[in-house]
């Protein structure tokens, strides 16, 4: 076996075959059968198995996109279940980007942040205000709603103000660590989320409890965006951008600040890394990635109310950071993937078909042993199995390596401490 994965990890035109071979069969079974969950999952692992292969990395990232924007939408195409399978897809898109976000903060950073949902409903709702009539409660003029094609620029005004608000949470929680950290950002998701529950009078900016609705949908030159299979590409954009984003950032001198923080901040310090801007950078940069979703999700569900943002939201996007591996950016991909598709499809249709078969006669549950309500009991099993069996997460994070002989040769002087000939140490050899 060990002979076989070496000799597949060298041949690269025996790699390609296989894996086009996998593609297609799952492509066309998802594509001619009515609804196949199965199937259609292993077309979505299709993207896992591109990242395992020998492939350069432009390579991955050339057949990754093919299979996001062609591959994907057109094997989904074939049945009445293609909207079914593109939202769960959008949602994925969706999440991934958000998580994302947070693993800057508590992956790179190491700053536990359980209020990260916030974010989201500051982006979704600074679009939804103005993309509904409720801007005219308080800017006269009847000049809202604005048009769908405003939602471009929603996308980054979402993310802005996101930032700022991330900006302003971390001023204040930069004297605490660890517990106090989580407590007190666990605190403003929790205002944020009454704030926009309350914020109806004395002047009605968000109303209430009763949300908003009818939410202007995304316009592009006359061509408006009403369905899930049409936002999955909004979304595809979207989240190459952040993942690239965050791929850069990874590698940068930011970068390693932040990791240097989370291993240990007063070396960190001791270093010349300023704590209070970088700490409020990783706020920033990881809440803007969530506004711009929020806007995203604002726009498709086309209605939006304080209960779509709880602490349940936050807890479980960084259920899907630890899962997937903290610092890990496939981790992260993995993780949220995971978690976002066995609540939306495959918990829901196991549930499903036990269902139908107690109802058809074929097995007997007891009410108290109900699918439904046996739901969340599965997927906390399957997380404590995976948390236990995969303590570092899916795929864990790894440092990037440094070829020695080629950091010799592009260093122009090289620090050796030698021992003298006095018996003292600390004279340096060039």
């Amino acid at each position: 076996m060990d002979k076989l994965k070496t000799l597949l990890k060298k041949n690269l035109p025996t790699q390609a075959s296989i894996y086009t071979l996998f593609v297609a069969v799952t492509a066309l079974s998802v594509y001619f059968l009515d609804k196949s969950v199965i199937a259609f999952l292993l077309m979505l692992a299709s993207l896992l198995l591109l990242y395992y292969t020998s492939f350069s990395t432009p390579v991955k990232w050339a057949v990754g996109g093919i299979l996001l924007l062609i591959v994907i939408p057109f094997a989904t195409s074939g049945g009445p279940t293609y909207e079914l399978y593109m939202e769960v897809a959008t949602q994925c898109g969706i999440y991934i980007a958000m998580a994302l976000g947070l693993n800057i903060v508590v992956g790179f950073a190491g700053l536990l942040d359980l209020g990260f949902v916030a974010f989201f409903a500051i982006g979704a709702y600074t679009y939804a205000i103005f993309a509904t009539p409720q801007a005219n409660n308080f800017i006269s003029g009847q000049l809202f709603p604005l048009s769908g094609s405003s939602f471009w620029v929603f996308v980054l005004i979402g993310g802005f103000i996101a930032a700022l608000f991330g900006v302003l949470l971390g001023l204040p929680v930069l004297r605490v660590k660890g517990d106090y950290l989580a407590i007190v950002t666990l605190g403003f998701g929790e205002i944020i989320r009454i704030i926009f529950n309350n914020m109806e009078k004395p002047i009605n900016i968000t109303n209430g409890a009763m949300g908003l609705s009818s939410i202007q949908p995304p316009n592009l030159f006359g061509f408006q965006f009403t369905f899930p299979h049409q936002f999955y590409f909004i979304v595809v954009v979207i989240l190459v951008l952040v993942i690239f984003t965050v791929r850069r950032l990874e590698h940068s001198k930011m970068g390693r600040s932040w990791k240097a923080i989370r291993e240990n901040e007063i070396a960190a310090q001791s270093m010349g890394i300023p704590l209070i801007r970088t700490k409020l950078s990783a706020f920033a940069v990881g809440a803007s990635f969530s506004g711009m979703m929020g806007v995203v999700f604002a726009a498709k569900q086309t209605f939006i109310d304080p209960t779509s943002f709880t602490l349940l939201e936050s807890i479980t996007i960084l259920v899907m950071v630890i899962l997937g591996g903290m610092g890990s950016v496939p981790g992260v991909i993995l993780g949220a993937a995971l978690v976002t598709i066995l609540n939306l499809q495959v918990l829901t249709e196991l549930t499903n078909w036990l269902n139908q078969l107690t109802m058809n006669g074929t097995i007997n549950i007891p009410n108290a042993l109900s699918p439904s309500k046996m739901q969340r009991f599965i997927f906390g099993a399957i997380l404590v199995s995976i948390a236990i069996f995969r303590p570092n997460g899916l795929i864990s994070a790894k440092n990037r390596k440094v070829d020695a002989e080629h950091l010799k040769a592009g260093s122009p002087s090289i620090a050796i401490p030698v021992q003298q000939s006095t018996g003292q140490s600390g004279g340096v050899a060039k």
